[in-house]
This record gives C-alpha cells, structure tokens and sequence, in this order.
C-alpha cells in the first residue's frame, strides 16, 4: 500500500487520465474523418513522403496472399528489414530481421527463422492478427534503420525511438523507449521497456521508469541513464511541430528514430497517445496543455518549438539518484 498514490496528489501534479484526455483534448482537437491518415502505417508514409518528412526506406508491401509467396523475390538483396502490419499498434506484428545469412533470416536477438516463417508471419498480417479491430490488412516492408551507436549502451537488441506529444503543433512532452530483453527488443513501455523523460529545452534525459517504477540504469547493459542527451533536438521536435499541419490532428503522439545518415526518422504517427509519458517524466501534461490552450497566436513550427523550450525546461531527477532502481 505504501506505492499507492492519492487521486488529490495526481491532480496537484498535472496528471491527466483517460477520461480527460479522450473528452477534453482527442473528442475536441481530432477529427474522426482524419484518424485513418494516422491508423494506416501505409497512408502515414505516403503523406509524409508530400510533405518532405523523412521516414524509413520503403521496400514493398504485400497485400493479397496470393503474393505472400513471392516476398522472397522482394527481399532479395536486403540484408535487413522490418516486416509491420499498416494498421497495427502498440508494437504488435513487427519482424525485425537485422542480417540473412545463406537462407536464414536473424532477428536481433539471434533467433533464426527461415522463409517459411517470414511468409507465415506475413500471412497473419494480412488476417487481421494485429491490426485494430482484426480487420484484413496490409503488410509494410521497411528497410534497417542505420541505428545511431550513440545509443548502443542505452538500449538491447533493438533501436530506441523517441515519442513527443504535440498539442495544437506545440511540441509539450517527450520520452525515449529503450527496448530490453523483457521487452523482446521492442520499444514498448507495456512489453518491459524502459521509458525516459526528456527535457524539452536541452534534449537531455530528466527521470528512467520501467514497470511503472523508477530506475536511474538500463536493466540488461547496466549503464547510466543521466548522461542520455539526443543530439540534433530542436531539428527533432519541429519535425515532429509539423506533422500537426501535415495531419491537422490537434492532439497527435509522433514517433520518431535518429537514423545515423539520415538523422530524425518518423516511424509513425497516433491518434490517441497513451499516457504513460507522464511517468517517465515525473510530471502530468494538465499545466502544459493548459497554457497552448491559452495561446491565440499564429506560429509556425519552428516558433512553436522555441515556445515549448522556453516555458517547458526544467532539471533532470536523474543527476541527483541514486545508482540503482528506486
């Protein structure tokens, strides 16, 4: 009973829940019609590609199960990819391959599949496995991101991505998932992985949480989680300021990577972002979605971002833990 909390303290801390968020922000800031540009992995890419965003290379997508059985054809001459329903969620119906060797095909965590495998896992893609609502769907095939190795000691098996909340095209909160062997290699907070609040000023990260408690380290490699700070921020979060004008959803969760050659990355885009990014920050969206409400201005994204930076800073929890999970 001692890690329970009370509903007043929540409230005293700007935490806002799901009936809040679903009334007040998702049922007044997005319209419904809009929502399938965001639910289709396909339709995201298509979009971002008009509007210049950077997303994954796009090798294919397999749409019949009639075609299932030429995806070797497809994939030949890619060492790696990434095989994901186009209407998907929560990290659901992703195959990573990082390397094929002779005719297997090697997830990152050294499990080997061969091809019969590949074309079963399309297969239930195109079923409705994944997807929202068990509806047929599409299966996307993505080339390797080129992961950025100043991460390789926050993360296992996997490439880190980093989700903001953008109210009104105000970028207002931001986390890293780092995946862990919990969680499979996925950057799910659900599944094991570990969460961390970034600093919307500086880029650099402000409070770890994974299983909804505290920790100051990553669980497999045992490093630090203090010194985390991600490069290229302010380049990152008006990528992520413009995907309100791209979208015109008011109330928008955008994920993106940092690609080592290409830098920021979309991955994808959601209607209804979770709430689990007030955790990893230690801190609830009420006060921040309070003040972009206030604002009548007309900004473009680069000083809606300079805006968030100025009236969102704050100093990190992480310098001051302790070594060990708390």
């Amino acid at each position: 009973m001692l890690n329970w909390t009370s509903p007043g303290k929540l409230k005293a801390k700007g935490i806002i829940g799901m009936n809040r968020r679903n009334i007040r922000y998702i049922g007044r800031y997005n319209s419904r019609k809009l929502y399938p540009l965001v639910d289709d992995k396909l339709k995201t890419k298509l979009l971002a590609q008009e509007y210049g965003i950077t997303t994954p290379e796009h090798i294919g997508t397999v749409s019949t199960q009639f075609s299932v059985k030429h995806i070797s054809e497809m994939l030949a001459g890619h060492n790696g990819f990434v095989i994901k329903p186009a209407k998907g969620s929560g990290g659901k119906g992703i195959l990573v391959i990082e390397r094929v060797e002779s005719k297997h095909f090697i997830k990152p965590s050294g499990a080997e599949l061969d091809i019969e495998d590949v074309e079963r896992h399309v297969s239930n893609i195109l079923s409705g496995l994944y997807s929202l609502g068990g509806s047929p769907d599409v299966a996307l095939v993505e080339g390797l991101i080129n992961f950025d190795t100043t991460f390789a000691a926050y993360t296992y098996e996997g490439v880190p991505d980093i989700r903001v909340i953008v109210f009104k095209g105000y970028p207002v909160m931001a986390m890293m998932r780092l995946s862990t062997a919990a969680s499979d290699g996925k950057a799910n907070l659900h599944q094991g992985a570990v969460g961390v609040g970034i600093d919307i000023a500086s880029g650099r990260a402000v409070r770890g949480v994974q299983f909804d408690r505290s920790r100051t380290d990553h669980p497999d490699t045992g490093h630090e989680l203090a010194s985390l700070q991600i490069t290229g921020w302010t380049t990152l979060l008006e990528l992520a300021s413009g995907c309100y004008e791209m979208t015109g959803l008011g109330y928008l969760g955008t994920d993106m990577v940092l690609d080592r050659d290409r830098g920021p990355m979309l991955l994808e885009l959601n209607a209804r972002p979770g709430l689990a990014i007030q955790m990893a920050n230690g801190e609830g969206l009420r006060r921040r979605l309070d003040l972009i409400e206030a604002q009548t201005e007309e900004r473009s994204a680069a000083e809606r971002v300079a805006f968030a930076q100025h009236h969102f800073a704050r100093q990190g929890e992480l310098q001051e833990a302790p070594a060990e999970a708390i």
